[in-house]
């Protein structure tokens, strides 16, 4: 009898395989998404290459006109800071499920970056090193 160990949302979740178990809509998720080179604690084995994932996001026009109001008066534009934290998120995300098909354990040297593509729209990337660990 052999058993398979996942980690779903934060909770290890054993399946017997000798059974005709389905898991349906459970999402693996990564042990790590860090910035430095290492994850304390655990060991890489294998570098499996470049994750990235990338949104480009536009503005609307009812959302210029009241950020150009409030650009007058000075203060955050929170509109546009949401925009940008929502376009992060889901870059991120992008990246993580590329590193999952990959069959990574986690990502390393994560790193962001945002670019013009048109006037009005902005991309947001993020990528870094899928690896396996031990």
């Amino acid at each position: 009898m052999s058993h398979y160990w996942f980690i779903i949302s934060a909770t290890v979740l054993a399946v017997d395989m000798s059974t005709e178990a389905v898991l349906t809509d459970v999402e693996q998720s990564l042990v790590a998404t860090v910035t430095t080179e290492a994850i304390p604690g655990h060991e890489i084995v294998e570098v499996l290459g470049i994750a990235r994932g990338n949104t480009v996001r536009a503005r609307n026009v009812g959302r210029d006109i009241t950020q150009g109001l409030r650009n007058l008066a000075g203060g955050e534009l929170k509109a546009y800071s949401t925009l940008l934290a929502d376009a992060r998120d889901q870059a991120i995300e992008r990246m993580e499920a590329d590193a999952l098909e990959m069959g990574a354990d986690a990502v390393v040297n994560v790193r962001m970056e945002t670019s013009e593509v048109t006037q009005g729209a902005s991309e947001v990337i993020a990528y870094g090193t899928a690896v396996k660990l031990a």
